[in-house]
């Protein structure tokens, strides 16, 4: 996976089409993120570069309650692929 501005994008896109909102801000956080599961909220620190971004949403996204028949189908692909790459570990 390439670490550019539009892997971030498309990776940004798979909560959102899940319901949740994505939000940047700053705080302490000591994995980079933090998820209000009721609300559907997932903050990231704002501070962290592309890569970090990138890294950061591929270590989140399996935490989230995503049904991967909402997505379209790219955003579909990418999650099969970050889900694998959980397995892989």
């Amino acid at each position: 996976m390439k670490y550019t501005a539009s892997t971030l994008e498309k990776l940004e896109q798979i909560p959102r089409e899940a319901g949740y909102i994505l939000r940047y801000e700053r705080g302490n956080f000591q994995s980079g993120f933090c998820i209000l599961e009721q609300k559907k909220v997932v903050v990231l620190n704002k501070f962290l570069q592309t890569e970090g971004r990138i890294n950061t949403l591929i270590e989140l996204i399996p935490l989230l309650d995503i049904q991967p028949d909402e997505l379209s189908e790219e955003s579909r692909k990418l999650y099969a692929e970050v889900i694998s790459r959980l397995q892989l570990k």
